[in-house]
């Protein structure tokens, strides 16, 4: 395979018996890009065009009304919740960096989509699911790395921090995007992992599977090297991961199942030695106090969610409870009470997508207030049961 550097972010790709595949790496939010990619298109009338999207973004990209037609309760109680705060968060934060420039995220995506359309071109969607992606990175995640995730996602979504063009110009060269990936792998390796590095075995394959001798590909500039990478190795012949296996979802590793069972049954044996050893009285002050400090620690985190008041009492005092039980959530709970205790109206399905990109956006808008209550009352009930142990063994 021949590589052909026509620019910084345009790499032609002629393999061996003769196919062309022309890969564009774009900024997702630049205006350049848009241009960048029309131009190209009409210049190189590829037979097939390949695109960095999968099935369920590009349906919610062209549905105008994807969140009227989604059931949120049914959501949540799926225990989808945290996945779909999770996309959200990171559409908002990609959404308020193309509104700084003019441009909706994935214009040069869908405008490549929409040229393919017009002129009867073959479009092949090649990105892996978007909660395959998601689900793959949180089950590989260790939950250390899962806190620093969720810590990444509220940072991003609550961050008023402006991007000039120059600057997302400037993402898209490959020596500042290497040096980013490098400093993710660091922070987060498992994420930066899933969410990049299988991600460029998935686009490579994906692209070099398709049909055509002479295919356009409009890729993040972040997976250039990856996917060249990809398809440099499946030219050669050489092993690489499969798509079924790219997309199969890793059970959780051993020590995170001991972990979810482990503490709750210690916590319990913590309160049955009590009970046991130090008699009827004291066992119950300590048993009383596990659930002073779970049912405290989940009130505050809901009260600072501004969530129905019905509902902070209902995750304050079931919060001890669900915590015992590793198949349960609070969270889950809080979630699907404030959905119905405040019911999603037009105006929210409708400005969803610009109230995601605001701190007070997310508190007025009843469904993505829904998903705040979710987090802060997981996270709340999470951390009264860590503070809960110094302070009952104390007590022994």
């Amino acid at each position: 395979m021949t590589v052909e550097t026509i620019s910084d972010t345009i790499h032609r790709l002629i393999l061996n018996d003769g196919r062309q595949i022309v890969l564009v790496g774009t900024a997702h939010v630049s205006q350049n890009s848009v241009d960048e990619v029309q131009a190209l298109i009409e210049q190189e009338q590829p037979d097939r065009i390949c695109i960095e999207l999968d099935k369920s973004r590009m349906k919610s990209k062209a549905e105008k009304n994807s969140w009227e037609n989604m059931d949120i309760r049914k959501v949540i109680k799926e225990g989808r919740g945290f996945f779909l705060l999770a996309n959200t968060a990171l559409a908002s934060f990609q959404k308020r960096m193309g509104a700084q420039t003019g441009t909706k995220p994935g214009d040069e995506i869908l405008g490549a989509a929409r040229y393919a359309k017009e002129h009867g071109i073959p479009l092949s969607l090649c990105d892996r699911e978007i909660q395959t992606t998601f689900k793959r990175a949180w089950s590989k995640s260790s939950f250390w790395n899962k806190c620093k995730l969720l810590a990444t996602l509220v940072s991003a979504v609550f961050s008023n921090e402006e991007i000039s063009e120059a600057e997302l110009e400037d993402l898209k060269k490959q020596d500042t995007l290497q040096a980013m990936m490098n400093e993710m792998a660091k922070e987060l390796p498992t994420v930066k992992e899933v969410l990049i590095d299988e991600r460029d075995q998935y686009l490579g394959r994906s692209i070099f599977e398709a049909k055509g001798n002479r295919k356009l590909a409009v890729i993040g500039a972040g997976h250039t090297n990856g996917v060249i990478s990809t398809i440099g190795k499946l030219e050669k012949g050489e092993e690489t991961p499969s798509l079924d296996s790219l997309c199969d979802i890793p059970r959780g590793g051993h020590a995170g199942k001991i972990a979810a069972y482990a503490i709750p049954l210690l916590i319990v044996a913590i309160l049955v030695y009590g009970f046991a050893t130090a008699g009827w009285d004291q066992g119950l002050r300590m048993f009383l106090l596990w659930i002073a400090v779970n049912c405290s620690c989940t009130f505050i985190a809901t009260l600072a969610s501004l969530a129905h008041p019905l509902n902070i009492l209902a995750c304050s005092v079931t919060a001890p409870f669900f915590a015992l039980n590793p198949a349960l959530g609070v969270g889950m709970l809080g979630g699907v009470l404030e959905v119905t205790f405040r019911k999603p109206k037009v105006k929210d399905f409708e400005g969803v997508n610009d109230d995601a990109m605001h701190l007070k956006g997310w508190y007025r808008n009843r469904i993505l207030h829904a998903l705040l209550v979710l987090l802060f009352s997981s996270v709340g009930s999470m951390f009264g049961t860590l503070v809960a142990f110094p302070v009952l063994i104390s007590r022994l």
